[in-house]
């Protein structure tokens, strides 16, 4: 018995399984399996009328899992890198704006054990916030107020 290749919507069904993908991470995946022009584009179609694929799970997706962890700068990178319309990034971005110093906060807190006793400390503990997204003002935020609330 030969053992035939899944179909265009099997693979994207089963990425999907995995985790949420935005249509663009799928047609990224999925374009060297596609055969016939135009399969892929139709499947994909097929998948979003049946609401399987839907941008504002992929948002939420990422806002949920990455959010504790970064700021709103490399949450804005993640959500364009999977493909996601510039209105949709803009709103999600915006919705953690009021949580910013909060996150960078809790994160600072859980990595380091009080605030920087030099400079050298300073620029470290400055560098891993900032690696993970949040801006320079929160980051300077974060540092003078030690973890202490305001």
């Amino acid at each position: 018995m030969a053992f035939s290749a899944p179909s265009l919507k099997g693979r994207a069904l089963r990425l999907l399984s995995q985790r949420e993908h935005s249509r663009a991470e799928l047609e990224r995946k999925l374009a060297r399996h596609e055969e016939e022009p135009g399969t892929l584009a139709r499947a994909l179609d097929e998948l979003a009328a049946k609401d399987f694929i839907s941008e504002a799970r992929v948002v939420q997706s990422v806002l949920h899992q990455r959010a504790p962890r970064l700021g709103a700068a490399r949450v804005r990178q993640e959500l364009q890198a999977k493909g996601i319309a510039a209105d949709a990034v803009a709103e999600a971005v915006s919705s953690l704006q009021a949580t910013e110093v909060e996150r960078a906060r809790a994160l600072w807190l859980r990595r380091f054990d009080g605030p920087p006793s030099d400079a050298k400390e300073r620029a470290r503990q400055t560098r891993f916030l900032l690696a993970r997204g949040f801006a320079g003002a929160t980051v300077a935020k974060v540092l003078r107020t030690g973890g202490d609330d305001d």
